[in-house]
């Protein structure tokens, strides 16, 4: 696994051995910043972004590397994310994580622009922490959610969204969300 565009394009990142852990392939991460590129420009030096259910925190380094301004990443086991963002200490400033379960958030500190969520399949969680974002408070206005389920998951999008677009890449879908 390693970044693969950027300021740290080719930077290999650690990730557990295992079946537990199921980071965005290098494929799904490339062209989900394809997308973003096309239809927000290159520029985001002034976003912020929160990478939730982050695991290893591949997609979040993968943004901090295409110059996102700040990048938060959440999940219940820190361990693996803080091993990654240890490989990149000019940027700890830029870097910072939160160990909170996504279905129980505590109260935002601040609003984020764009949110990528990457749930466990099949877990009942991706509608139950994108209400949890909108109730306590982590999602600016008409913020950008990039959410990946697995292809056959059914869930119920909350009213507070709209789906703009959806991609398939391998077993993943990769929802494409704006807050009304």
């Amino acid at each position: 696994m390693r970044i693969v565009g950027g300021k740290y394009r080719g930077k290999k990142l650690w990730a557990p051995e295992g079946k537990n852990v199921r980071p965005t392939s290098e494929r799904a991460r490339e062209a989900i910043f394809n997308i973003l590129y096309s239809h927000l420009g290159g520029d985001y030096s002034q976003m912020a972004l929160l990478d939730v259910f982050a695991g290893t925190g591949a997609f979040g380094l993968e943004a901090m590397s295409r110059g996102f301004k700040e990048v938060t990443f959440i999940d219940t086991d820190i361990v693996p994310v803080q091993k990654n963002v240890k490989m990149f200490p000019m940027e700890k400033d830029r870097l910072n994580i939160v160990k909170a379960d996504a279905i129980r958030m505590p109260k935002a500190h601040r609003k984020y622009d764009i949110v990528f969520m990457d749930a466990p399949y099949a877990a009942d969680l991706t509608q139950k922490a994108l209400e949890q974002l909108i109730h306590q408070g982590w999602l600016k206005e008409k913020s950008l959610c990039i959410v990946e389920i697995r292809q056959d998951e059914k869930w119920q999008l909350p009213e507070e969204f709209k789906l703009v677009d959806e991609r398939y890449y391998g077993l993943a879908k990769v929802l494409f969300l704006f807050l009304k």
